[in-house]
């Protein structure tokens, strides 16, 4: 019991403090583009570059699975504080399953997270979640034309764990057999391809759309190497208390 209140405020805290600071780089370097793109929501692609008649679907997607599009008729929260408030509570959400996730990962692997191999953990997470699916499903604005939703979600998911199983694999048997069904298994969700929409004309700017995926990103990484060296720290520090507790007793 011990053991789990340790790991559980560990990752209460480490989440908490994680997601805060993405929160605070979406608000500077993505929110930011998402306004921008929005004007463009509803609008046709140039005549050069357009295909066919009409508005292509399209889905507001960040850092994590694809997830729904929003028509005219959804809900959307005012700009302003409510906005705001709406963006930071989600990503909170967001970033404590992340944590819940990477110390389910470090128990059920038998790998311990550190302050000290916290960033090679870091690495792992954010190519399972974010790099990986990202190189056949980047990050969309508002306003861009995207595949099925049903399909969009088993490729990002069959990609996450094909990474996560292969990172796993090559870090447990450190061999060339492993290294070889590790590269094998990230490379063939690629193969086969992620679901991609039948037109890809859209209204949104291709530099803004450039600009969101390489920011995306960019703070994805930067909250995978925040969250776990500060989970590995806080659960050896949890534990030092702990033991400090125990022998005074």
């Amino acid at each position: 019991m011990a053991l789990f209140q340790r790991l559980f405020f560990a990752v209460l805290l480490a989440g908490l403090i994680s997601g805060a600071a993405m929160a605070a780089l979406q608000q500077w370097r993505v929110v930011p583009l998402i306004i921008a793109a929005e004007a463009y929501e509803g609008t046709e692609a140039p005549a050069a570059h357009s295909h066919e008649a009409g508005t292509p679907a399209h889905d507001d997607t960040a850092a994590a699975a694809p997830t729904h599009g929003h028509g005219d008729d959804e809900w959307m929260p005012a700009d302003g504080f409510e906005r705001t408030f709406y963006t930071v509570a989600t990503g909170l959400f967001a970033a404590l399953g992340f944590a819940f996730v990477l110390s389910a990962a470090s128990v059920l692997t038998g790998f311990e997270v550190t302050a000290r191999n916290g960033v090679l953990w870091g690495l792992a997470g954010f190519a399972v979640f974010q790099f990986a699916p990202a190189f056949g499903l980047p990050p969309e604005l508002p306003g861009m034309p995207a595949a099925d939703v049903v399909a969009r979600q088993i490729w990002w998911w069959g990609t996450a764990a094909a990474t996560a199983t292969a990172i796993y694999g090559m870090a447990k048997f450190q061999n060339i057999a492993a290294v070889a069904v590790g590269i094998a298994l990230i490379v063939v969700p690629h193969i086969i391809g992620a679901p991609q929409p039948a037109d890809h004309s859209s209204g949104v700017p291709a530099p803004l759309a450039a600009a969101f995926a390489a920011n995306t990103l960019v703070v994805g990484l930067s909250f995978w190497l925040i969250l776990a060296p500060l989970y590995g720290a806080l659960v050896a520090r949890f534990s030092r208390s702990a033991s400090t507790v125990t022998v005074t007793a």
